[in-house]
């Protein structure tokens, strides 16, 4: 009786601690790292959206810079924890904006009801966005990055508002969504048939392109990942948990709440993403045009974008090959990533 007291003691000194912890933790406060300097803007500031309070960080040396809109990935995969991979050059040159969509990361709020999680909101969200910009640092145009799912909005945004932006730039492009699944599970499939890798051949066997559902997407962005399809300098899930659990910019319960936002917003999108084919549907830009392009990229694949390229009209249309680099270009080669942003944008 005595032991079962003591150990009931101990488990309650352990959650105590526990408790006490996770309080700690819940009261740090939030920041991104200042920039000094008299003309230096380094912000976390949450703006009105369409109703929703959604989040962004705002940092350059001199906030008279040219704007840079980065529209993150997922859906749902905020990026403001990783913007320090690949900010310090462009800090200099650009008023850089990360954005954390409706849904996602510090925007990830349980009020925001599901219905509202679609391409067409997510449009109109990004152009009141850009219009805030705009006006808030008195610029006619700002300059547009979009990753992955960002290159979606990117690149629709493009078309329909050439007006508002100086150039678009598209990171790990989205060009025909089930060609492109085609492609990137038959890379996986014969990964695993060359090495005869039992398990994995085991679970593509059970999911297909075009899939299902978010679940069997997953299984086969698991072995996207272990076959370096999606990042060759290391797995990109875990560099994803570790820059969100040491993000400054978010809380605790933001951290513990990142990836089930990711798979909301990815559930909420994935039949719309489906209908997604640029090379069919545009042919032409009304804008300069940049496609920084991984050599080994198979979540996107690289040559469905040389190939919608070489079709493409535009007053620029350039391909910058990263031969280091599959999907995540900007954290693969963040020095070449940001040299080539101000080489191709702003040096004439």
């Amino acid at each position: 009786m005595r032991t079962l007291q003591n150990t009931i003691k101990v488990i309650g000194f352990f959650l105590a601690i526990l408790i006490i912890i996770l309080v700690v933790l819940s009261l740090i406060p939030t920041k991104t790292n200042k920039i000094e300097g008299s003309n230096a803007i380094s912000s976390l500031e949450s703006v009105q959206i369409a109703g929703v309070e959604q989040w962004l960080t705002i940092r350059s040396e001199d906030n008279s810079n040219p704007i840079l809109l980065y529209l993150h990935g997922g859906p749902g995969m905020g990026y403001i924890p990783f913007g320090s991979d690949f900010n310090s050059l462009i800090e200099k040159h650009f008023v850089v904006v990360h954005w954390d969509q409706r849904g996602a990361g510090k925007t990830c709020d349980s009020d925001t009801p599901n219905s509202t999680l679609n391409l067409e909101q997510y449009l109109l969200d990004t152009l009141e966005l850009v219009n805030y910009l705009r006006q808030r640092f008195n610029k006619q145009k700002i300059y547009l990055v979009g990753h992955s799912w960002g290159s979606v909005l990117g690149v629709k945004m493009a078309q329909r508002h050439p007006e508002v932006f100086h150039a678009y730039v598209g990171l790990g492009q989205v060009v025909n969504m089930n060609e492109g699944e085609a492609i990137s599970y038959q890379f996986v499939l014969d990964q695993a048939t060359q090495e005869n890798n039992a398990e994995a051949l085991n679970d593509l066997a059970s999911v297909k392109p075009p899939y299902k559902s978010v679940e069997d997407l997953m299984v086969q962005r698991q072995w996207l990942g272990y076959y370096a399809g999606d990042r060759i300098t290391g797995d990109s899930m875990l560099r994803i948990l570790t820059g969100v659990l040491s993000a400054s910019e978010y809380t605790f319960s933001e951290k513990i709440a990142y990836y089930g936002c990711v798979i909301n917003s990815l559930e909420q999108v994935w039949e719309e993403l489906q209908g997604i084919d640029f090379k069919s549907s545009i042919q032409s830009f009304n804008l300069p045009v940049y496609f920084f392009v991984g050599r080994h990229d198979y979540n996107t694949p690289s040559f469905l974008v040389e190939e919608w390229a070489d079709q493409m009209n535009a007053p620029t249309v350039e391909l910058v090959w990263f031969e280091n680099s599959s999907h995540y270009i900007s954290s693969e080669e963040p020095i070449k990533f940001q040299q080539a942003l101000i080489d191709h944008l702003l040096v004439k």
